[in-house]
């Protein structure tokens, strides 16, 4: 088993950043949407270190190796600020089927739930992605619902599928 691990990108990690704007393989069939300037992660990075008020994103560690991104940002339904995310993550393909999915989406939950207000997270995948529809259940989340032609990729209007996760009430 690796040791899976979330903490701020570093200057040294950039050219993994690099990697999702710039190669289809590592977002894969179900997150790629086309070729981005790389440049545009680089400023953000230069920016805040991806450690937003809004959103924010972290790097994924298996081993001290950068396995992928664990990302959330605001998504407030209505109720105070801060009581909503929407959470992503997205690892490299070397690091898929090992179990590190799951064990950075459970860190990725603790952190939400230790650090801030949050009732509830979410999560969104692709209709066709039942690796994370398990990887999501598997974690805790409930399936909500699906949002039926929502997403324009590969040339198609895809579906996709929602998830959430309640914040555990004192009582439980």
């Amino acid at each position: 088993m690796n040791d899976v691990a979330l903490r701020p990108f570093r200057e040294e990690d950039l050219p993994v950043l690099d990697r999702f704007a710039t190669d289809p393989a590592v977002l894969g069939a179900h997150q790629w949407t086309g070729f981005t300037d790389p440049r545009v992660r680089r400023r953000r990075w230069a920016e805040d270190g991806y450690l937003g008020p809004h959103d924010s994103t972290l790097a994924v560690t298996a081993d001290d190796v950068v396995a992928g991104l664990a990302s959330w940002e605001a998504a407030d339904r209505g109720g105070p600020a801060g009581g909503c995310f929407e959470i992503g993550l997205t690892l490299l393909p070397d690091h898929r089927g090992r179990g590190i999915g799951l064990a950075a989406h459970r860190l990725l939950v603790a952190h939400l739930f230790s650090v801030t207000r949050a009732h509830r997270l979410e999560a969104f995948t692709d209709g066709g992605n039942a690796a994370e529809q398990k990887t999501l259940e598997r974690a805790g989340f409930h399936r909500e619902g699906v949002l039926r032609e929502v997403t324009w990729r590969d040339g198609g209007w895809r579906d996709e599928v929602i998830y959430a996760l309640f914040r555990p009430s004192a009582a439980s």
